[in-house]
């Protein structure tokens, strides 16, 4: 199992390609919840999909990032806008001050942190009334038949995937991060319109599925190519996503 910082090292540029955004609701939702221009830290920010709709949204960005290729990409797409501020940090040492943000966004990588040090950081740069926002845009993969042939084809071809599907965060999970705070699930629905170079592209940009030049990568992307080409009308599939949105403090609201 790779580290969880590097393992997109070689995948920047599909990662932010391909991978879907957020839905507009979402994040009229969280408008509402803490009005611009409040502060965002928004920690694994990867290629800053998530930061730049925040930013657009008119938002102060902390954008925190290990991995030095997928920062450098934000950096390229977002480098110019004067609310933007790229941090090497990770979840457990963002370098941010105390105290100094209200709103942290978390998009595709709470999962990867270490729970316990992550709640001690998050509470030490969060202002008294901040709030954390732990996002995920999931695959239903019983959704449509499309849907459950793609994971047929990561389970068979991406050795990795058994075990990091089984990293996803249920309930119980975010009982013990916010306690003895309080959080609520929100959903929103993100279906994904794809033709093949995005369908492929979105495979690619998953940490788990072998890369070009790596074993197994020719047969995983002919298996996904056969399974688009069962699938498409006029050019494109429709795959079913929905985003899932945590939203929770760590203090009880009187």
């Amino acid at each position: 199992m790779r580290d969880s910082i590097e393992r997109f090292s070689d995948r920047a540029d599909n990662y932010a390609k391909f991978r879907p955004s957020y839905p507009d609701v979402m994040v009229r939702f969280l408008r509402n919840i803490v009005p611009p221009p409040a502060i965002v830290a928004d920690i694994g920010s990867g290629t800053g999909i998530l930061t730049r709709q925040l930013l657009d949204s008119g938002y102060e960005l902390f954008a925190v990032e290990p991995n030095d290729p997928m920062r450098a990409e934000a950096e390229r797409i977002l480098g110019d806008r004067p609310c933007f501020r790229s941090v090497r940090g990770t979840a457990e040492e963002t370098t941010l001050l105390d105290r100094s943000v209200d709103l942290i966004t978390c998009a595709q990588a709470f999962h990867w942190f270490d729970r316990v040090r992550a709640k001690l950081e998050f509470c030490r740069i969060l202002k008294g009334t901040g709030s954390v926002a732990l996002v995920w845009n999931e695959r239903l993969d019983d959704a449509s038949e499309l849907n459950r042939k793609y994971d047929e084809i990561l389970r068979r071809w991406a050795p990795e995937y058994p075990n990091l599907s089984q990293r996803r965060v249920g309930l119980e999970e975010m009982r013990t991060f916010f306690a003895p705070g309080e959080f609520e699930l929100y959903t929103f629905p993100n279906d994904q319109s794809l033709d093949r170079e995005t369908f492929l592209g979105r495979l690619l940009s998953s940490s788990y599925v072998p890369n070009l030049g790596q074993p197994g990568h020719r047969e995983i992307v002919d298996a996904a190519g056969h399974v688009f080409g069962e699938y498409e009308a006029e050019g494109k599939v429709i795959f079913a996503y929905e985003t899932r949105l945590y939203l929770g403090r760590f203090n009880k609201v009187a």
